[in-house]
C-alpha cells in the first residue's frame, strides 16, 4: 500500500468516526467514499455490516466504478453505494470525496419544497451551490446515475428529495466540512420554522456578497479545520488509524 493510499484511508476512517461522534450515522447504512489517486478510478467505501464507529483504515473496501471489489478482503460493500458514489466519482474529477448521509435535519430539509433558504450565514455558504434530485426509490437503478449527475452538476452538494444529503469535496476534509455547515444550516432553519415567528431574510445583494466571501475563504482555507478534528479523534480513540 502506498503512503498516499494509507493517508487517504486514515482520513476517510476519521470521517466515519466523526460522523458517528456527531450522531450522523444510520446503523450500518449510508456511505462516505474517497477516490484513490491514479487513472483506475478506484475508490474506498465502508464495508456493509460495520457501524461508523467501527470503521478503521484497513477495513475500508477498495472498489471500482462498477462495484467490483479490488484486492483481498473479507468485507463487501453496500450495492446502493455503487449507484450514487460510482456515478459522482465517474463524472466529477474534482470530487475526491463524496459524503452521503441520512441525518434527521438533512432528511427534514429534503422534504421541504423550498429547500435550504439563505436565512443564516451558514446557509448562505450554499447559496447557488446546491442541486436537488427527486426521489426515485432506493438507489439501485443504474439508469438513475445519469439524472444524479445532471442534478448535481458542478454543485458542492445535492439534496436527495425525501432521502438525505450529499456533499462533495476536493478532499475528505473538504467534504466533511461542507457537510458540517450544511447540517448546521439545516438544523437552524428547522428550528426557526418551528418557532412560528416571522423570519428575516437578508437582502439579495447581501446574500450574494456573503457567498462570495465564503468562496474567497474556501480558496485559501486549505481545510484548516481538519487537523483540530483529527486531534479530537486521537484523544478519544485513535483506533481509526489501524
Amino acid at each position: 500500500m502506498s503512503s498516499d493510499e494509507l493517508a487517504l484511508r486514515r482520513d476517510l476512517a476519521a470521517a466515519y468516526r466523526l460522523c458517528a461522534l456527531w450522531g450522523w450515522d444510520d446503523l450500518i447504512y449510508s456511505h462516505i467514499s474517497a477516490r484513490l489517486p491514479g487513472p483506475e478510478h478506484h475508490f474506498l467505501v465502508n464495508p456493509l455490516g460495520l457501524g461508523f464507529d467501527e470503521i478503521t483504515a484497513s477495513s475500508l473496501v477498495k472498489i471500482d466504478l462498477d462495484g467490483n471489489v479490488i484486492g483481498d478482503t473479507s468485507h463487501s460493500p453496500n450495492a446502493a453505494g455503487f449507484v450514487i458514489h460510482g456515478a459522482i466519482h465517474s463524472a466529477r474529477e474534482d470530487a475526491q470525496c463524496v459524503m452521503h448521509l441520512h441525518t434527521e435535519a438533512g432528511m427534514a430539509l429534503s422534504i421541504m419544497a423550498d429547500g435550504l433558504l439563505p436565512l443564516t450565514q451558514h446557509a448562505m455558504r450554499f447559496h447557488g451551490r446546491l442541486g436537488y434530485h427527486d426521489y426515485e426509490g432506493i438507489a439501485l437503478d443504474e439508469d438513475e446515475k445519469h439524472r444524479l449527475i445532471a442534478d448535481l452538476g458542478t454543485s458542492i452538494g445535492l439534496i436527495l428529495r425525501n432521502h438525505g444529503t450529499i456533499t462533495v469535496g476536493r478532499s475528505v476534509a473538504h467534504a466533511v466540512i461542507e457537510g458540517f455547515y450544511l447540517e448546521k444550516a439545516s438544523r437552524a432553519q428547522l428550528l426557526a420554522l418551528s418557532s412560528n415567528q416571522s423570519l428575516v431574510t437578508p437582502p439579495t445583494e447581501v446574500i450574494e456578497s456573503t457567498v462570495t466571501q465564503w468562496l474567497r475563504d474556501l480558496g485559501v482555507s486549505k481545510d484548516r479545520e481538519w487537523p483540530a478534528l483529527v486531534r479530537k479523534l486521537d484523544r478519544i480513540d485513535p483506533s481509526y488509524r489501524d
